[in-house]
């Protein structure tokens, strides 16, 4: 787990009311121009499954064996399933049960802490997969749609705006280590209200489109904050899926630096005339990094055409690129801008 403060994780499994989604799930043709909500619902409802685990976990109290619940979104017709990563973490069993009604066991197909992404399948062919955005960004203010498995009641809607794109936790929240904070940047955040159950679910745009896998939130009891949700770009969702299902394996480029964010403070100490950037604090030997001449102290502007403000954007630029890809890498040194070509390295798993 990468935190309980900020995943909107699997919530414990408890008996209780359930609603008869059967209905519902199924597309409404009578359903106003004007209610674009209920729209989205009726595309994207039958797409999302609650995802039920039986999990061993290590606490600091010893082993703990439970059961939970996520949610997750239907990638490919043949059984492909789209959830996040800790919904799955440490399952002994997995099923899913789908907007009509019916369960099925699942397999773990593969999973990927440093984005949050797995995917497991069912033993079904003829599913109603959901239609991913794979090209334009979101754009901040336009609709979004959450659709998820909340504490357990399935086929739940709730619905606001994109709050916000890019978006990464403070390293100290995630209480996770590099996976943890790998896997929370370049998110997006939402106003449509996230809850415990909801991770793996969709956040889709107006036309039923998945624009991000729901994966965290900021519970206001604990925070003060109110619906701060957030999502893992569905661009990251699709390319990690499709690595999983091809190969079971992710391969992450890697450039070979330990970074933190430039803060507007630091660059008017030091009387820079930049104020964001990834701050290079280590360069490992024998890194693509190091060949390439980067060193302790740098400051990352740029990879390639990407505009690089913290260490989040760094991260979601890599993403971009392949394992041997030579990129242009801009820098900040002694007063100056350099450019410096790297070929990425790959990320051992």
């Amino acid at each position: 787990m990468l935190g309980t403060i900020l995943l909107a994780g699997c919530s414990e499994k408890e008996p209780g009311p359930q609603a008869d989604n059967t209905a519902s799930a199924s597309p409404q043709a009578s359903i106003p121009a004007d209610e674009p909500v209920a729209k989205v619902a009726s595309l994207v409802g039958p797409s999302v499954v609650q995802v039920n685990v039986r999990a061993v976990r290590e606490t600091p109290l010893g082993t703990q064996r439970g059961e939970g619940l996520g949610s997750g979104v239907i990638y490919h017709s043949d059984g492909y399933i789209v959830t996040n990563n800790h919904v799955i973490e440490g399952a002994t069993g997995v099923n899913v049960a789908f907007a009509d009604g019916t369960i099925e066991d699942a397999s773990i197909v593969g999973t990927d802490p440093n984005t949050e992404i797995a995917v497991i399948k069912v033993n079904r062919n003829g599913l109603p997969a959901a239609t991913f955005e794979d090209g334009d960004a979101p754009v901040v203010g336009q609709l979004a749609v959450a659709i998820g498995s909340p504490s357990g009641f399935e086929s739940t809607v709730t619905s606001g705006v994109v709050s916000g794109v890019g978006r990464e936790f403070p390293g100290e929240l995630t209480l996770g280590g590099t996976a943890a904070r790998s896997a929370l940047t370049d998110l997006i955040q939402t106003d449509a209200a996230i809850s415990p159950g909801n991770s793996g679910g969709a956040l889709a745009d107006r036309d039923g489109e998945i624009i991000g896998i729901n994966v965290a939130y900021l519970p206001p009891a604990e925070t003060g904050a109110v619906n701060l949700g957030f999502a893992v770009p569905s661009d990251t969702a699709v390319s990690v899926a499709d690595q999983l299902i091809e190969k079971g394996k992710v391969t992450t480029p890697y450039l070979g630096v330990l970074t933190t964010d430039l803060s507007p403070e630091d660059a008017g100490r030091f009387d820079l005339p930049i104020d964001s950037g990834a701050l290079v604090e280590q360069v490992v030997p024998g890194t693509p990094a190091r060949e390439a001449g980067v060193r302790k102290g740098d400051i990352i502007t740029a990879l390639g055409d990407a505009r690089i403000a913290s260490y989040g954007d760094l991260l979601g630029a890599l993403r971009d690129h392949e394992p041997g890809d030579r990129v242009t890498l801009t820098i900040f040194r002694n007063g100056e801008d350099k450019k410096l070509e790297v070929t990425l390295g790959e990320r051992s798993q």
